[in-house]
């Protein structure tokens, strides 16, 4: 395997299950991974952590992950159905520690 490639599990809206292979050298957003991938993320904001239309739940690896900052926490908190597990998409950009990282996408389909 690639040194700059890792393993991210997503699970869809509809409980599907994919492995995405997603090199950390790019400098993409996991929002932006994801719309790449197909996946249906409005990202009205264009990534700036303004509308939390690309909510996800990171099931596994949470720890590996960077807290997230008083924006997007905030913006976190607009949302009915976020808890701590909860992550903004757009603000989350992926390492090599967080290599079978888990995630379930929650934001709004319109």
């Amino acid at each position: 395997m690639d040194d700059n490639l890792i393993q991210v599990t997503v699970i869809d809206r509809d409980e599907t299950e994919n492995t995405l292979e997603v090199p950390t050298d790019i400098n993409l957003s996991l929002m932006e991974i994801l719309k790449a991938s197909e996946y249906e993320i409005l990202a009205t904001c264009g990534g700036m952590a303004l509308c939390a239309t690309c909510h996800v739940e990171v099931v596994e690896g949470l720890d590996t992950l960077p807290s997230a900052s008083d924006q997007e926490l905030d913006m976190l908190d607009t949302l009915p159905d976020a808890d701590d597990q909860s992550r903004l998409a757009c603000q989350l950009y992926l390492h090599n520690n967080n290599n079978g990282m888990k995630i379930k996408i929650k934001g709004a389909l319109q």
